[in-house]
């Protein structure tokens, strides 16, 4: 178990530039699932601690603003609090023949304010294309990975979503990129079988499922980045 001191570590060390990024929340609350709520609540009071120690003893190296500090300090509270007591995990299930899976990416597609991140087989739907497309004028950023080989079939618009200025990365090996996922602002996962072409929703017995469940939409991303990297910008 890991001991007062080292809890008290971790904390200053998120303290130092008064920022608590993304991968700090995720550790801390990570971290407090795992604690008693003793230990959490050591943590919170040790969170106040560091903030007066600051404000007592300022360092003209790091910003001292007393709203950064305060900012700081609200973001381990609720994340810690998170931990404690956390939210429900929204998840939905979509099944095809039929178009359910199809209109719940569309309604994602739709609803996403930053990001989307598509890892798919194929994308063979001219209404996914369009939606997709749509996305990125909106000012989007939208990347794709795709399969290299199923690029050249009849009907594949994975082509035609480069030329529109959509980042397009295929997978340059003789196996196949398979999976079915896609991620949006980072904070929703769709993933099944269900893959993005017409005879998914008109023929095929298909499956998706739609969560916000942070260690999934967590593992998926860093597939996603994984992959991403692995095929770089000249893949396409």
């Amino acid at each position: 178990m890991i001991d007062f001191s080292e809890l008290d570590r971790l904390l200053r060390e998120s303290a130092v530039d008064a920022v608590l990024d993304d991968d700090e929340k995720f550790e801390l609350r990570e971290l407090g699932e795992r604690l008693s709520r003793d230990r959490v609540r050591y943590l919170r009071n040790r969170a106040f601690d560091l903030v007066r120690e600051r404000w007592a003893q300022p360092d003209p190296g790091l910003d001292q603003a007393p709203l950064t500090m305060l900012r700081w300090l609200e973001q381990v509270v609720k994340t810690l609090d998170a931990s404690v007591d956390p939210p429900a995990v929204e998840a939905d299930a979509f099944f095809a023949p039929g178009e359910d899976c199809l209109r719940k990416l569309r309604e994602l597609c739709l609803g996403a304010k930053r990001s989307i991140d598509v890892c798919v087989y194929t994308i063979a739907d001219d209404r996914l294309t369009e939606a997709l497309i749509d996305a990125h004028r909106r000012g989007l950023t939208v990347r794709i990975l795709s399969d290299n080989h199923k690029v050249h079939d009849t009907g594949s618009d994975v082509h035609r979503l480069r030329d529109r200025g959509i980042d397009v990365r295929l997978d340059d090996s003789d196996f196949h990129m398979h999976h079915k996922f896609a991620l949006f602002d980072g904070a929703r996962l769709a993933n099944g079988s269900f893959n993005w072409t017409r005879g998914a929703s008109t023929g095929n017995e298909e499956n998706l499922v739609v969560t916000d469940d942070v260690r999934l939409v967590r593992a998926f991303a860093e597939r996603f980045g994984r992959l991403w990297a692995r095929f770089g910008p000249g893949s396409a």
